[in-house]
């Protein structure tokens, strides 16, 4: 996991966390698991986290600020609209939807960012929203592109394709199919 500014005890059971959930999936991930994982006592990590749904909160969050990270990086860059939304999608994808395809436990945890952290998820798509909305309007300030829409409407159409792609994706290659047509379709659409 990247860097963000996050204490170092924390990250280290976050990182743990996440190792935990993707080879033994949600429901069988114990306190001791992710304790044993960060090089911790069960008593550490309970000094840091309430339990472990509260873990699995702080890890959606911290992954949707890396996502975020990552994307605004890529939407900075210069080039086609199409090749900027498919470097965008990619990189957004490395950090959680890549290794999550890859687990056997990862519709499981789908499935648990859905329940145990809702909230967190809303929260980390209404960010990630935001990242396209000013991407948008930066492009049709520029009058590099025209859209059907609100850049709301249009950043909410990409949030939504995307949260699709990865919910019925068989694999991350499959993942990545859909999000390089889905970016030459966007591309196509509102480039001037």
């Amino acid at each position: 996991m990247k860097d963000l500014d996050i204490d170092p005890k924390q990250k280290a059971i976050l990182e743990a966390a996440w190792t935990a959930f993707a080879t033994y999936g949600y429901r069988k991930t114990s306190m001791d698991d992710i304790a044993r994982g960060a090089g911790m006592s069960r008593a550490a990590v309970y000094l840091q986290y309430r339990n472990k749904d509260d873990i699995f909160q702080t890890l959606v969050r911290y992954c949707y600020d890396m996502c975020a990270a990552a994307l605004s990086e890529a939407l900075s860059r210069g080039g086609a609209v199409s090749d900027v939304l498919e470097a965008a999608f990619l990189a957004q994808s490395e950090i959680v939807v890549k290794p999550m395809l890859s687990s056997a436990h990862g519709m499981e945890l789908l499935e648990a960012g859905t329940t145990t952290s809702s909230e967190a998820v809303h929260e980390g798509e209404a960010k990630l929203r935001e990242i396209y909305v000013g991407w948008l309007n930066r492009l049709a300030d520029e009058g590099a592109a025209t859209l059907p829409g609100s850049a709301e409407d249009t950043a909410a159409l990409i949030t939504s394709s995307l949260k699709g792609a990865k919910m019925t994706a068989r694999s991350y290659e499959d993942y990545c199919r859909s999000a390089k047509l889905l970016a030459v379709l966007l591309g196509t659409g509102i480039t001037k």
